[in-house]
């Protein structure tokens, strides 16, 4: 059973992205998406890495707070 509290710091961890503060704000800065592309169909992403987010998202547990979180702010500047 996988214990690790969901932070968005454990997300980037289980994305197998750097999950320090500053690397965190910066890849949210560069890989903004536009308002009609749903965060799993990024490009960026592995295809790894998109099933678990997809999976996360679909399971709505604690974990899907978190990706909609990310999601939201992968978006912020296609709301201004």
């Amino acid at each position: 059973m996988n214990n690790v509290r969901p932070r968005m710091t454990n997300l980037f961890e289980q994305l197998g992205l750097d999950s320090g503060e500053a690397a965190i704000a910066q890849f949210i800065d560069s890989h903004q998406l536009e308002a009609n592309i749903n965060i799993v169909d990024a490009v960026y992403w592995s295809e790894a890495q998109r099933q678990f987010l997809a999976e996360k998202i679909k399971s709505d547990g604690e974990w899907a707070i978190i990706v909609d979180q990310l999601n939201e702010s992968l978006h912020e500047d296609a709301t201004k």
